[in-house]
């Protein structure tokens, strides 16, 4: 069961793209930043594990999902985007009630791979620095 959250932080809007991994966790929001895509979500109990902290299985998710969708905003019009590597280290936890916020901070994009890097707060405090590869599938030109 669910408590009733709180309205998002100004800016942020219902996410513009579902998963059926991430429909559980809903509601995800989103905002655009300058060739970013910033996720968040308040914490509630489906996000966490027996002891009440955010499962880092979510955390590693929505970042890849963040810094995924920052590449497409800096790389333009693609086919799509495929994860080759993804890491996380975990700075400290996050519990039930926190706004949790994934803000991809640099990416170099390249012809074939894109190398992103994001920081995970819970209420503003860090709580998780991701690092990802993704390998660019571009369209293919019309014929």
């Amino acid at each position: 069961m669910t408590t009733t959250l709180p309205p998002p932080p100004a800016g942020f809007e219902p996410h513009f793209r579902r998963s059926p991994v991430t429909e559980p966790w809903e509601p995800i929001y989103s905002r655009k930043a300058e060739g970013a895509v910033i996720l968040g979500l308040w914490a509630d109990r489906p996000h966490a594990n027996g002891r009440g902290f955010v499962h880092g299985g979510l955390i590693s998710a929505l970042a890849d999902n963040a810094m995924g969708l920052s590449c497409v905003e800096r790389l333009g019009d693609l086919q799509s985007l495929v994860t080759v590597n993804l890491s996380l280290d975990f700075l400290a936890s996050a519990r039930i009630g926190q706004w949790l916020e994934f803000d991809t901070v640099f990416v170099k994009p390249g012809g074939t791979l894109c190398f992103t890097q994001a920081f995970v707060t819970a209420d503003g405090e860090p709580c998780a620095k991701a690092n990802a590869v993704f390998r660019v599938v571009r369209k293919p030109p019309p014929s």
